[in-house]
């Protein structure tokens, strides 16, 4: 059994660069980035008028001219005019070119119109006022947005702005969710009274939705046959496999023992945490020939240009398991390997905290803000198994193990899921 430090850490340093695809900027939010976008002129690329009104010269105005006859009106989306005589004005829409020969835009607002002429109401203005200045937000070839950003509605209308109608992102893993269980009926069914319905594949799916990670899913029954026949497939055909449940003790907890005959690098099995404590993680080299189990249709199967490992996150079966091992160690696993670096956000707590186990507690909260501070109450559910506790909190928040009393006002980590 390991710690929690370092179970994350085995399972960062078996991340992996899964290549990068391009797809249309309009499907992009929530992917990653892999290219720095710039500028592909300046931003914005004229003098951008940004009030509806008049455009004047300002020094007529400052010579104490406030009535002003109008010569005609500069559209916005129309080629450049010129201001011909100083002593007139133009009308201007918004996000039209600033015309040639002016330098202060007057908004409709402080002006009065009759018979041709514009009265400016009001008594000051400045030079260059309600004039979006070329360049000022950005010059032509500057970094606009940064590689590696998670890609948001913001960053849409950037790459809109500078043309990228395709964009470079990173490729998502392929992923495979596996159930096991003789005791797991579909959600459509009506279960038994000793059934359950499937409900923590269907929470790994949403999780990786988050993520914009498309998987498959399948349920296999508690047949260690079956399981490998299974599983033998999905390993040389996926780049991740999640299972929950048959991971700890029970005599149809088969899936270590699959594994391990299959040729998967048992990296740990437990660790000191609860809830999630029989958390088995490994890898598997897809390529490794000497693994006589290995067939060739499947080994082609792969892309074998890029060498990689097959990743096997295995989760106890209890709801509250499975939801804790994925935020805690899939989520971190991914954005390493496609070069995102996670923040960590602390909270306080808002009441003292007993647990006695010499493991790092995972204590489900909720959470709110009062003046500007983070505040984590506490949660009491029914352990691992109370899925509904879930919708009543917002977060996990990690409590060291060698510590049994954790004090209100003190703070720490927490792993968000809402």
């Amino acid at each position: 059994m390991i710690s929690v430090k370092e179970a994350l850490q085995t399972v960062l340093d078996s991340a992996q660069d899964f290549g990068v695809e391009e797809i249309p900027f309009i499907n992009s939010v929530g992917r990653i980035l892999k290219e720095n976008i710039v500028a592909d002129r300046d931003f914005p690329p004229f003098d951008r008028v940004s009030m509806d009104g008049i455009a004047i010269d300002y020094s007529k105005f400052k010579n104490g001219q406030r009535v002003f006859k109008i010569e005609g009106i500069q559209a916005a989306g129309s080629a450049q005019i010129s201001l011909q005589n100083s002593e007139n004005c133009l009308e201007v829409m918004t996000g039209a070119v600033l015309p040639k020969n002016t330098s202060a835009v007057i908004r409709y607002e402080d002006l009065e119109i009759a018979n041709g002429v514009a009265t400016i109401q009001i008594n000051e203005i400045n030079n260059r006022q309600n004039i979006h200045q070329k360049g000022k937000d950005g010059k032509v070839g500057d970094h606009l947005i940064k590689e590696n950003t998670v890609i948001s509605a913001a960053e849409i209308g950037v790459l809109a702005t500078v043309g990228k109608s395709k964009v470079k992102v990173a490729k998502q893993p392929t992923v495979m969710i596996v159930s096991t269980g003789d005791e797991l009926v579909g959600v459509d069914e009506i279960p038994l009274a000793y059934q359950i319905r499937r409900s923590n594949v269907f929470t790994l799916v949403s999780l990786l939705e988050k993520l914009k990670i498309p998987s498959e899913t399948a349920h296999i029954t508690d047949d260690k046959s079956i399981l490998k026949e299974k599983i033998e497939t999905y390993l040389q055909t996926y780049d991740v496999l999640l299972f929950s449940g048959a991971v700890s003790k029970g005599k149809f907890d088969f899936l270590p023992e699959v594994l391990n005959e299959l040729g998967v690098e048992k990296l740990f099995h437990k660790v000191t945490q609860r809830p999630g404590k029989p958390f088995w993680f490994g890898v598997f080299d897809v390529f490794n020939l000497m693994k006589e189990n290995v067939c060739q249709d499947a080994k082609n199967s792969r892309d074998t240009k890029n060498k990689k490992n097959t990743v096997v996150f295995a989760f106890p079966g209890n709801p509250i398991s499975t939801f804790v091992n994925c935020l805690a160690y899939f989520y971190p696993w991914y954005y390493k390997s496609v070069g995102v670096k996670q923040q960590i956000e602390t909270a306080i707590l808002a009441e003292d905290v007993h647990f006695k186990p010499n493991l790092t507690y995972f204590l489900q909260v909720k959470l709110s803000d009062r003046f500007g501070h983070l505040i984590a109450t506490p949660f009491s559910g029914n352990g691992s198994g109370d899925l509904a506790s879930l919708v009543k909190t917002d977060a996990f928040m990690q409590l060291p193990k060698d510590t049994t009393t954790f004090k209100k006002g003190e703070s720490y980590p927490i792993i968000r899921y809402r």
